[in-house]
């Protein structure tokens, strides 16, 4: 009797297998038939009524039962799953001949571009890259310059002081006292940086903007060395046509020390609104290593003689890609940015 039973339940639920492929009617098919109240189950717990000679028999029946029912069941569930992941891959057929979609690319920074454009021009010319902490001693950016502290020359810097003895650079010739401290000539660095002064913000002026200091000390160095490495430099940044100017000024840290004018690449030295008619447009400032400040560095200035120079990585660029007001840079307006 209860053989006849298993044989009917294994029918009942292999038929009901064949119609169905649904993950839910598979699911509810193995609770019916298997799990705790299913109707094997349900067999099973009237072994106790047989005889001992019947129980094997009957036992090893049942699993058999079993066996094909979950074997059936798992065939069913593989189906189910092949089925599902094909009609998934055709809703998500790629076409192969559709344009790609376009990605928006970022752009250097304008004043990165002129720094890369600087450092590759010198660094062609033998020069070597440094750098040097934005947070400094007093000694770096005064001292050793030739400026001694209540000297007057400091009042024009308007330095960011966080005490007495630590500040933010206000320029990035305190780079060339570090490099000059620990290495002997020759020497022959550029230094770009970040350095901060206590102006207003305007058109013309940030209290943060960017520096690019140049020092060459040897035997022999002269003015010369330094007009034909600033004729390079305006050949490069705007052109062969591109004519330099010394005129006589005063850096404390310099001598002889000169402002340096190129002439404007507008109007080719004409007189237009670019260069307010004048025909130059102030650029840098220049001038030969002071004796004292070499001194200061442990380099004899009877043997070694240099020169420097500075440069506003903002003026640079303001020059070259006509922008007349210096926020612009620092906005991050997209719309601008796109243009460079």
């Amino acid at each position: 009797m209860m053989q006849e039973q298993l044989d009917r339940i294994k029918r009942e639920a292999l038929d009901v297998l064949k119609k169905t492929s649904l993950p839910e009617e598979l699911e509810r098919i193995r609770v019916e038939f298997l799990g705790k109240k299913g109707k094997l189950t349900a067999i099973l717990r009237g072994m106790g009524e047989l005889s001992p000679e019947e129980r094997p028999k009957i036992g090893a029946l049942a699993n058999k039962v079993r066996e094909e029912i979950e074997k059936e069941l798992e065939y069913k569930k593989t189906e189910a799953e092949i089925k599902k992941q094909n009609e998934k891959l055709k809703k998500e057929v790629i076409d192969v001949t559709m344009p790609g979609r376009r990605l928006n690319t970022g752009t250097l920074h304008p004043l990165t571009q002129i720094i890369q454009e600087v450092e590759d021009i010198f660094i062609g010319m033998g020069f070597e890259l440094a750098e040097g902490p934005e947070v400094e001693k007093d000694y770096y950016n005064f001292e050793a310059l030739n400026i001694p502290k209540n000297h007057p020359a400091r009042d024009a810097q308007d330095t960011f002081y966080i005490n007495d003895n630590i500040l933010l650079r206000s320029q990035t010739s305190s780079v060339q006292i570090r490099v000059m401290e620990n290495n002997r000539p020759p020497i022959r660095i550029i230094a770009p940086g970040r350095v901060y002064r206590s102006d207003a913000l305007d058109a013309t002026h940030s209290p943060v903007f960017y520096q690019i200091e140049g020092l060459v000390v040897d035997k022999g160095i002269t003015m010369a060395h330094l007009k034909s490495c600033l004729e390079d430099l305006a050949h490069s940044l705007f052109g062969e046509d591109v004519r330099i100017r010394f005129r006589p000024h005063h850096f404390q840290f310099t001598e002889p020390s000169a402002e340096v004018d190129f002439s404007c690449f507008a109007c080719g030295g004409k007189g237009c609104n670019v260069c307010k008619g004048e025909g130059w447009i102030e650029l840098l400032g220049a001038g030969m290593v002071h004796p004292r400040v070499l001194q200061n560095c442990g380099i004899d200035p009877d043997v070694y003689s240099g020169f420097a120079f500075g440069v506003g990585v903002e003026r640079i660029a303001m020059r070259k890609f006509n922008i007349d007001d210096l926020r612009l840079l620092y906005e991050n307006d997209v719309k601008f940015l796109k243009q460079f």
